[in-house]
């Protein structure tokens, strides 16, 4: 029987990927760093920290410690989503009924913890959770499982009581690897993406959860 439900963030409840973007390249930008697709590609699925050191590998800066270009991307992703955060497809709707089967909910985020309430407040969803975890409450950020053991074990659930949703490779392969049922919402350029295929299942948006899917929420399937 499943018992919580738990949410990623960036992607699958606010379309937060493009402000990473143009946050990334304005501030390594400033640095002498020309950001590519390929790259903010290979990016997206990190921790802020994780992208500051990447990029620092690839062409040391003087004068501002990682943690200061850390913040500096961080704050100007803060202020895009206080300019243009939308709530995805099918958010409310889906949290609204989860909420109304009594199931508890969890958010379990690589994004910084100082976003997450500014996101969620955007929103206009944050009383809708339960328990809000960042990658800044674990050692390691996904696609290890460590986040989504915390939730579950913050919830008081065990793990395999659990449902996740999830719009990434890597997101997909840490709620896999903390033996949770995974739902997976790629965006659609990469619906088709392999690291999907071991969710069980798949669809378009939170939009598409509906009545063919929620007797998972009651019932739970084979893993």
């Amino acid at each position: 029987m499943i018992e919580a439900v738990i949410f990623d963030m960036d992607g699958l409840l606010i379309d937060s990927e493009p402000f990473w973007k143009t946050a990334e390249k304005e501030v390594f930008g400033a640095l002498g760093i020309e950001v590519t697709e390929p790259h903010t590609s290979l990016t997206s699925r990190m921790t802020t920290r994780e992208v500051a050191e990447y990029w620092f590998a690839v062409k040391p800066w003087n004068g501002k410690s990682l943690a200061d270009v850390e913040q500096e991307v961080v704050d100007r992703v803060g202020e895009l989503i206080d300019l243009y955060g939308v709530k995805m497809p099918g958010v409310e709707e889906t949290l609204r009924y989860i909420k109304m089967l009594g199931l508890k909910i969890g958010l379990a985020t690589n994004s910084p913890k100082s976003l997450i309430s500014r996101i969620l407040e955007k929103l206009n969803i944050s009383n809708y959770f339960d328990v809000v975890l960042s990658a800044d409450d674990v050692d390691k950020g996904k696609p290890n499982p460590d986040i989504y053991l915390k939730t579950a074990s913050t919830l008081s659930v065990d793990p395999s009581r659990c449902i996740v949703f999830e719009d990434s490779p890597s997101g997909v392969s840490a709620a896999v690897a903390a033996g949770m049922t995974v739902i997976a919402v790629p965006e659609e350029s990469f619906y088709r993406h392999s690291g999907f295929d071991m969710a069980h299942i798949k669809i378009k948006s939170l939009h598409h959860f509906c009545e063919e899917h929620t007797e998972i929420l009651n019932t739970g399937i084979s893993c």
